[in-house]
């Protein structure tokens, strides 16, 4: 899923990237309301964050003119402006939602997360979000949810990435370069460390034992496989 992420602040700009790229995320940056528009139309993201005071173009404008053609992508302005008439004037003009700065980063990540769900679940029904189970978990690609004995588990695009990965794969041992071009793809630097603490992260979530795993296990020396223990 790709996110276009326009802010003209270095920091900030970098902040929001690596955390949608943690998530799984495919992070487009632009530092402008003018490159902005320019790769809206280029890179035809999922949804947008958008902050609103930028030399030039403003995000206001931004919105307008993306509102003037696609009433549905998803908008959410991240801006230093509090004030309640500019949150009123930016959710009246057609964003999504409207965060302010200094923001909670673990807020940014759940309102991020409640608008891919709605991406997904708005998108055409085929077999890239088709529910899938691994054992005793059921996993909803398009709620970036799963279920288990009753109980809902979050999930980021990554770890759907990766449960699927498993799934399409029962049997098979898939070494940390496999996870990692399928799950991370080439073009982002990361470890084998990167898949250990997320597999680590996945098991306390899914497995009963998360210290003795039974849906993700590990085979020493070569990688990680899903059996269906049931």
């Amino acid at each position: 899923m790709k996110v276009l992420v326009v802010d003209n602040n270095d920091v900030v700009l970098s902040q929001l990237c690596e955390l949608l790229g943690t998530e799984g995320y495919t992070p487009v940056q632009a530092k402008s309301g003018e490159e902005a528009l320019q790769l809206y139309a280029a890179q035809k993201p999922d949804f947008i964050c958008l902050d609103i005071q930028m030399d030039g173009i403003s995000g206001y404008e931004v919105c307008r003119k993306i509102r003037e053609t696609d009433k549905t992508i998803p908008i959410v302005f991240i801006t230093g402006k509090s004030a309640p008439f500019e949150k009123v004037t930016g959710l009246d003009i057609g964003a999504d939602d409207y965060i302010t700065k200094p923001y909670d980063i673990f807020e940014v990540r759940a309102r991020i997360r409640a608008i891919a769900r709605r991406c997904l679940s708005g998108s055409t029904p085929d077999a890239a979000v088709a529910a899938f189970s691994l054992s005793n978990v059921k996993v909803f690609p398009a709620r970036l949810q799963a279920e288990k004995n009753g109980s809902v588990i979050d999930l980021n695009p990554r770890e759907v990435k990766l449960l699927r990965l498993f799934h399409d794969r029962k049997g098979q041992v898939l070494d940390r370069d496999a996870l990692l071009d399928h799950c991370w793809g080439t073009h982002i630097m990361s470890d084998s460390r990167t898949v250990d603490w997320h597999i680590s992260q996945l098991r306390k979530r899914i497995e009963d034992d998360p210290a003795r795993p039974n849906i993700i296990k590990t085979v020493h020396g070569a990688g990680y496989k899903y059996e269906d223990a049931s």
